[in-house]
This record gives C-alpha cells, structure tokens and sequence, in this order.
C-alpha cells in the first residue's frame, strides 16, 4: 500500500522534428488560467535535471494532446505559477 503513495505517472511522448519517443515523469500538474499544464522531467540525457512545461489541449479527433506554449508570455505566467505553488516548497540548496 505504501508503494502506491509514491508511484511515479510516466507519459511517452514523440519528439515531432526527429520522430523519436521520449519517456518522461509527471514532476507536478496545475491547472491555470481555466488550462491544465504539466511539467515534466526526461528520463534520459537530462544532466541539468531541467524540467519542461507543456499545456494540455484537444487534437482534431478530441484527443488529449499535450503541446508546447508558443507565447512568451503565457510560458513565463505558467513557470512562475509553478514556482510559486509547486517548486516553492524544494530547497535546492539542501545537502
């Protein structure tokens, strides 16, 4: 039971200029400004340990989708909701 408090939600995402799957983990979700954004963090090849921010919208079909922000603007509002609900609490100066 206690292992399920702490399970991870993996999402498998296409990279569309190379094609290539890229796994990432779900780090933390918010919901903005009537959007859901997710940030994610690659399990691979990610030294910085720098996460992504993508927005949650529908395809043609109704899908789920989740896309990059396009707008300057919205990107920085949505990174720093995320700071100041999410990231706030982590002391990234802690040893």
């Amino acid at each position: 039971m206690a292992d399920e408090m702490f399970e991870t939600e993996i999402v498998t995402l296409v990279d569309d200029e190379t094609g290539k799957e890229v796994e990432f983990e779900v780090i933390a979700t918010l919901e903005f400004q009537g959007n859901v954004y997710y940030a994610l963090l690659p399990l691979e090849d990610n030294e910085k340990e720098e996460y992504v921010i993508l927005k949650l919208e529908k395809d043609e079909n109704g899908e789920d989708v989740l896309s990059t922000i396009d707008d300057d603007e919205e990107f920085d509002l949505v990174a720093d909701a995320f700071d100041d609900a999410v990231f706030s609490e982590i002391d990234y100066d802690a040893e």
